[in-house]
């Protein structure tokens, strides 16, 4: 078994022939743990796996550097089977970025744009982003995505204002907004504590927060490539802040560029502190640094094999969040079904995925949007069971025995064209 999986690429028919292999074997532990060439460190994690055990950060790392894929997959697979089975979650949720350009200048960002090459961006008023909001009326979706750069107008009375309107117009619509980068800027405008400004949102409509922004929480990986914005302990504390507020939010892990193995089970040592604290995270989504247009652009992006084993390792060490998720639009829809048998068991929204935010940077859908049928079907081709959720997990409808007619096409809100 171990060792079946080489360390070139892998083309998408290969890909297939591994997910089946994978997933005939991660029903159980008890081949692995038979196995006489398996190293006795290995065998040792492998067996806390079986056992329900928090492994060790020493452990984390060892996995990193010396366990197989296919090691890999079985442990993954068998915490996801065990908390969920096979069900896979996606919801209707359709994104807002109020503007491109932004006071900070990340390494990493292909997205964002400085205020003087303002003629490059774009910057909503909260009638544009009203106007998207309504263009979703009478449509099934349950939940908008709102993040984006940072500048000064977007303040504490901008986004009061604005989630109160969108409240407004429709109660029912989930709003996820804005990360601990933008909270941290917005309040120390305002000369407010984060406590106070959190509760204002909280009060205006808020009902949860995304967790981009987190990138590598490790001061001297986050001083190279995002000096300037809201530190580590910042992102950590606004996170904390929220969930005592008897509030969700999920986390985020920036990974395949200057960190290294041990810098990546440090993130998520500490998310895995602040959840055994709060329990306030829903979610972990690893995200794939893209090396297109951004000044860390000489950097080579991992491979597909490095996205799994990152996949897999978080479902393992992350032993207290509910959920591991990969954007289907950032790593491709083929490489999605595959991370189901990785730890993964959500693979985001659906019906209008409108963000630019990783089309700009190069990821492998340009134009990332699904139908409901498109997405059930994609999840059913690797023997998994679809269920349409809401943010906070509550299933909405379940897609396994449904048999579609006529396949809906979405509808899309145009963006600002970039030249």
């Amino acid at each position: 078994m171990r060792g079946f999986i080489p360390t070139l690429g892998l083309n998408i028919v290969y890909r297939m022939c591994i997910f089946v292999k994978i997933a005939a074997m991660s029903s159980t532990l008890s081949f692995l743990l038979s196995d006489p060439s398996l190293p006795i460190a290995l065998k040792a994690i492998a067996q806390k796996v079986q056992q329900g055990e928090r492994i060790s950060p020493e452990e984390g790392i060892l996995l990193y550097e010396k366990a197989d894929l296919s090691y890999l997959g079985v442990l993954a697979n068998f915490i996801r089977e065990q908390k969920h089975g096979h069900k896979t979650y996606f919801n209707r949720n359709f994104h807002i970025e109020p503007t491109n350009l932004c006071v900070y200048d990340c390494k990493f960002c292909s997205y964002s744009r400085l205020l003087k090459q303002k003629e490059e961006g774009w910057q909503f008023t909260k009638e544009d982003m009203l106007n998207i909001v309504k263009s979703y009326d009478g449509q099934p979706v349950t939940e908008v995505h709102i993040v984006g750069g940072v500048l000064p107008q977007y303040d504490v009375d901008f986004y009061v204002d604005l989630f109160q309107s969108i409240r407004a117009h429709r109660a029912d619509l989930h709003i996820k907004a804005l990360t601990p980068v933008e909270f941290h800027y917005i309040f120390k405008k305002a000369k407010i504590d984060y406590a106070t400004g959190m509760k204002l949102m909280k009060e205006a409509g808020l009902n949860s927060i995304p967790g981009g922004g987190a990138e590598i929480f490790a001061p001297e990986i986050r001083e190279q490539i995002a000096k300037d914005k809201c530190t580590g302990d910042q992102w950590l504390e606004i996170h904390e802040i929220w969930h005592n507020l008897g509030m969700r939010s999920n986390a985020t892990m920036l990974y395949g560029h200057i960190e290294s193995y041990a810098h990546r089970i440090d993130h998520m040592e500490q998310l895995r502190q602040l959840q055994d604290r709060t329990a306030g995270f829903q979610t972990f989504i690893p995200l794939k640094f893209r090396n297109q247009d951004n000044q860390l652009s000489h950097l080579t992006e991992v491979s597909v094999l490095e996205d799994l084993r990152n996949y897999a390792i978080s479902r393992i060490y992350l032993d207290n969040f509910d959920h591991i998720k990969a954007y289907w639009a950032m790593i491709s829809r083929q490489t999605a079904q595959l991370s189901l048998s990785f730890g993964v068991d959500d693979i985001d929204g659906t019906l209008d995925d409108t963000t630019k935010i990783y089309t700009m940077a190069g990821a492998e859908e340009q134009n990332p949007a699904m139908s409901t049928q498109e997405l059930v079907n994609l999840i059913k081709q690797v023997g998994r069971h679809p269920l349409e959720r809401d943010t906070h997990y509550h299933v909405i409808q379940d897609f396994k025995d449904v048999v579609f007619e006529d396949e809906v096409k979405p509808n899309y809100y145009p963006l600002p064209v970039l030249n």
